[in-house]
Parts: C-alpha cells; structure tokens; sequence
C-alpha cells in the first residue's frame, strides 16, 4: 500500500528545495558571464575602472555562489534519503551525470572562483581574465549535466528497461547526453540565467543613478547590462519556441495541460491568450484565442494535430491495458526466468509497462483492475491544469516585459541618456524580482507538468518513494525549510548590504587613473 501522505511530502521536500537553490543559479550563471564581458572590456582598454566593475560585481558574484552550493548539495542526498526506489531503478542512468556535474562544480568551479578572487595580483590581465571565462564556462557546463539528467526524466531515451535486474540500464549515453530535450532546455535555462544577471546589474545601478552615486560606474554596468540582457531575453523566446517544440514531440499531456486544451482542435491550433480553466467542466470560460499560434509552435506546421486532454486519456487507458499485458508476463517470468513466451510477451508490450504500474499507484493490483481502476488511472495522467496555465502564462509576460526594458535599456544608453528619466530607473529597479519570479515559474511548469511521472512514462513518482514515515518526511521538510529560509535572508542581508555600500563604500571608487580625477 502506497502511503500518499508520505508521497506528497517526499515531492513538497524536494520542489521546495529545488525552489530555493534556484533562487541563487540563474543569478550565478549570468552573472559570471557580466564578470567575463567587464574583465574582458578591462584587459583590451587597460582602464582602471572596467577591472573595478568586475571586482565590485564579483563580491556580489561571490555571496550568490557560496549560497548556491549551500542550498545544492543537500539536494542530492534526497535520492537516497526521500527516493531510495527510484535512485535503485534509475541509478544507472541518472547517476553518471550527477556525478561528473559534481566533479565539475567541486573541482573546477571551486578552483576557479578561488582563482578569480586571489589571483588578481598573481596573474597577468591575459591570465586572469582566462580564469574568469573558464569559471563561466564550468559554470555552464555544470548547469548542462544537471539539466542532461532531468531532461532524461521527461524524455527517457538512451536506456531499457532489464527485466533480469529490474532496473533502467544505460544502452547509449551518448543518446542520453544528446537528448533533445536536454539541449532544448539547457540553452533555454542558461538563457535564463543571463536574463536574471543582466536584470541584477541594471536594477541595482539604476539605484546608484538614482541616488547619484557611482554615476559613471553604474552607466557603464547598465550599458553592458542592457546590451547583454536584450541578446539573453530575444534568445529566450527563441528557445523557449524550441523548448515548446520538445514537449510536442514528448509530452503531449503537459503542452495540453498548459494550454487548458481540453478537445483536439482543427489544426493549426490557436494559443489562448487568457482563459479560466474549469477542471470539472473540462471546459475553458472567458477564452481569448490567437489563432493558428499554437499549432506553429507546437508542430512547425499548418497541418499537424495538437491532441487535447481528452484524447489523451482514452490513449492512456489503452496503454495501461497494454501495460498489464507486460506486467502480467513480468510476473510470470519472475516466477520462472526461463518461460519463453512470458518473455516474447513481455518485450512485444513493455514500452507500456509504466501506464500498468499507474494502478499500484492508485493501491490497485493491475492484475486484477476493473474497468473503473483502469479509468481513473487514465485521468490520473492529467497534471494541474490551472497552476500550469497560470504559470506559462506569467512566464512569458515577465518574458515580453524584459525585450521591451532592455530594448528601451539599450536605446538610452546609445543615447548617452541612461540617467535622463527618473521613471525609467525606477521601473528598472522595481523589475528586479521579475527574472526570479519567471525562472521559478518555469521550472514549476516544467517539473509539475510531468506528473504523474518520476520518469515520462516509466516509473510514476508514487513507487519511487522511500520506506519512511510521516513523521521522518515532516521533521526533515521542517528543518530544510528553515535552514533554507535562513540561509536565503542571510543571501539577502549580504547583497543588500553590500549594494547599498557600492563600490566606494568598498573602496573601488574612484579608481586610481591617470587622467581621472
């Protein structure tokens, strides 16, 4: 018997610390690339003030990064502690790219960050400046084995399933690395990340230009923020088409889900702008629609089918009629491992094992499932519509907000104008919490779309769960809540203070350049 209790707090543990180390590595991943384009700038002109801005923007750099380790590295040991059945099925597959993240993030991030911050005056401008891009690209690239191993868990390619074993073993990992899905969401998210950093360098010289202070400091950060910001914000629309393209191709049940799309439409398919999803009336009230938009991004095409809810349920119920097929000759062959036919059956039905196991979720027996058990397992397939809904939707408004802003950002600094209008910096201050507000955003729609499923089509979440207890699942939640929340002020505390220092507060200001009094 599943204990669901245990099974929602084990997801809630793990969305809400996923949650919070997504607060500091969008920020870490773009800033480190602002760090790279200052030192960059510093080490062509020889100018005092560029390697000021790199060294001012890095103590804030380094705040950020110690928080985000903090916060990660507990995370890891969730698979063990909260997912122990999943780590065994899976482990195979999703622990190789753990592992080399971790060697990337422990070894090379680590040696570069403490390069980048002593080795000022131990290494030539050349030499340091290749420190600060090989800290942003480990930065990134452990960023991608990360995303490598989620994306296989929305798209499980690259592996099968061993009846002898039980367990999910690797049959290519370069199919698994290669994962559509992978690359989709690596440049979407790292995008992402630069978008944040970019918003984090204007918003907080837009308050130094506000104040009067720093003044030509804070123009020339917000000119590179804006020129940064505005190719990071166009790409993530870009990419975020790209990304809506892989759900189509994989997760036809979460694009529906997002897009409240409860019957097949004719294609091409119409994007709904805004609407009221009614989950007990399948139906979508006050639906604004912009037609054939759906359908193009979704498909690239004029004449491909986008499938609605509906549909998608009557598919699932066939495949987990098919799944007991496979679970029914597993059960034979764990019994006698040499019966031929249990095998030719089980590998001509085992792509649909996982829709069979959808039944143990509902404490069912697939074996011995009614009707009834095999429909409500099918609707079971079915995520939050209305959290999905809502939370794209407001992703790609902050999305469009940020092309305008840094659009506008970079026309007044073309102009020499980045301080004529007070309006303007307040708004660009005010903006700030809008790039964390869209990347939460977006990894709720991207890990709460998946539900059911621990792994697309696999494993659902309910049998990856460990043997614990309510109570040990409660005190652990409890605890990394609070750490969590007091390591989140104590981030905040840190980069408000030493904001509101500003670089002559730390003594980087002015420089000390000839010809500049």
């Amino acid at each position: 018997m599943i204990d669901h209790t245990v099974v929602d707090l084990s997801r809630l543990q793990f969305a809400l610390t996923a949650l919070y180390h997504f607060l500091f590595v969008p920020l870490t991943m773009g800033l480190v690339f602002m760090l790279a384009i200052m030192e960059s700038v510093y080490v062509m002109t020889g100018r005092e003030i560029w390697k000021r801005m790199t060294q001012f923007w890095g103590v804030l750099f380094g705040i950020n990064f110690a928080m985000g380790v903090a916060t990660g590295v507990t995370m890891e040991f969730q698979f063990g502690t909260n997912w122990a059945y999943y780590s065994h099925y899976v482990g195979d597959v999703f622990g190789t790219p753990l592992a080399i993240e971790g060697m990337m993030a422990f070894f090379l991030e680590a040696t570069f960050i403490g390069l980048f911050f002593f080795g000022w005056d131990k290494l030539s401008r050349v030499g340091h400046l290749a420190v600060t891009w090989l800290l942003a690209f480990a930065t990134s690239m452990s960023a991608l084995w990360i995303l490598a191993a989620n994306a296989w868990m929305q798209n499980p390619v690259g592996a099968e399933f061993n009846i002898d074993t039980m367990r999910m073993e690797v049959t290519s990992f370069s199919a698994v690395f290669f994962n559509p899905v992978a690359q989709s969401k690596f440049v979407h998210t790292v995008s992402a990340g630069y978008v944040l950093g970019a918003m984090f360098v204007l918003s907080i010289s837009a308050w130094y230009l506000l104040k009067g202070r720093n003044v030509d400091f804070a123009k020339r950060s917000m000119t590179v923020a804006a020129s940064f910001g505005l190719a990071a914000s166009l790409s993530v629309v870009v990419l975020g088409d790209e990304s809506g393209y892989t759900v189509t191709e994989h997760q036809k049940m979460k694009l529906a889900a997002i897009e409240a799309m409860w019957e097949t439409e004719p294609p091409p398919a119409s994007f709904t702008l805004f609407g009221w999803p009614d989950v007990a009336e399948r139906k979508t009230h006050y639906a604004v629609h912009i037609p054939w938009v759906m359908g193009l991004i979704g498909t690239r095409s004029l004449d491909g089918v986008l499938p609605g809810i509906r549909e998608l349920v009557a598919e699932a119920e066939v495949r987990i009629a098919d799944g007991r097929k496979a679970y029914a000759a597993m059960q034979a062959l764990r019994a006698d491992r040499n019966d031929a036919e249990a095998r030719a059956t089980f590998e001509a039905h085992k792509d649909d094992l996982g829709h069979a196991l959808l039944l143990t979720r509902l404490n069912v027996d697939p074996l011995s499932a009614s009707p009834e058990d095999v429909a409500r397992a099918a609707e079971s397939t079915i995520p939050n519509v209305p959290v999905l809904f809502w939370a794209f939707r407001i992703m790609v408004a902050c999305g469009f907000w940020f092309i305008a802003l840094f659009a506008y950002s970079f026309w007044l600094a073309s102009k020499r104008q980045l301080d004529r209008h007070r309006w303007y910096l307040r708004v660009a201050l005010c903006s700030l919490p809008l790039p964390w507000i869209a990347s939460e955003l977006g990894w709720i729609v991207a890990e709460y779309g998946r539900q059911p499923w621990a792994i697309e089509g696999i494993l659902p979440t309910a049998l990856g769960v460990s043997s614990v207890s309510v109570t040990q699942v409660m005190t652990s939640l409890i605890g990394f809540v609070v750490f969590y929340t007091a390591l989140a002020v104590v981030d905040a505390f840190l980069m408000v203070r030493y904001a509101r220092k500003g670089p002559d507060g730390l003594g980087m200001w002015p420089p000390k350049e000839e010809g500049v009094h």
